[in-house]
């Protein structure tokens, strides 16, 4: 084998090395995505089985806020629907409206002390807030990696590898902008 063979073969190991190194950097990107969809999928069925019981225990107290209460409900039918299809942007407007739903839920349920003093309420008012805690913090870990996914995806050399392997990019979980706000107390009593 002549010196030149031999620098082709090497150089041709390195290029397919570096291939292989691309193309598993890209595989443990996309696995680290849906592990971090997964945990977020997680909290949101336990919350999601959470939120009748909510609504249950404080229709026993607030037979006046049927809207605040459907409001809930109808928020919680929209984020299961957008999450069994699997639509990341519709998921996110419909969390936003489930999140500012449960805002002025607890924010009503203050003018009902027997409500706030019931134990059923105080134990699922704390799960359900822990478990927004948390898809908030996974919210964010989900969104981290989905950007090292797409960056690097669009990166060269790396892109001409993903389109090879047919890599896609994936979407942030973006909530609503009326989730950002406060909730108008003086509304909710007033209306």
């Amino acid at each position: 084998m002549s010196v030149s063979d031999f620098i082709f073969w090497g150089i041709l190991a390195i290029f397919v090395v570096y291939i292989v190194s691309v193309y598993n950097g890209l595989v443990s990107l996309k696995h680290n995505v849906s592990k971090n969809w997964s945990n977020i999928d997680v909290l949101l069925k336990q919350r999601h089985e959470e939120l009748p019981k909510l609504v249950e225990t404080c229709k026993q107290y607030m037979k006046f806020e049927q809207e605040t209460l459907e409001k809930v409900m109808n928020a919680r039918s929209s984020v299961a629907s957008a999450q069994q299809q699997g639509n990341i942007a519709e998921l996110g407007q419909a969390e936003g409206q489930l999140r500012l739903g449960l805002g002025n839920l607890f924010a009503v349920a203050e003018a009902y002390p027997e409500l706030k003093a019931d134990q059923t309420f105080q134990h699922l008012q704390a799960r359900i807030t822990g478990l927004e805690n948390a898809i908030a913090d996974r919210r964010e870990f989900y969104n981290e990696s989905v950007n090292n996914n797409n960056v690097r995806i669009e990166q060269f050399p790396d892109v001409i590898i993903a389109r090879m392997f047919n890599f896609k990019a994936h979407s942030l979980l973006e909530f609503v902008e009326e989730e950002k706000t406060d909730v108008n107390i003086n509304q909710l009593f007033n209306s």
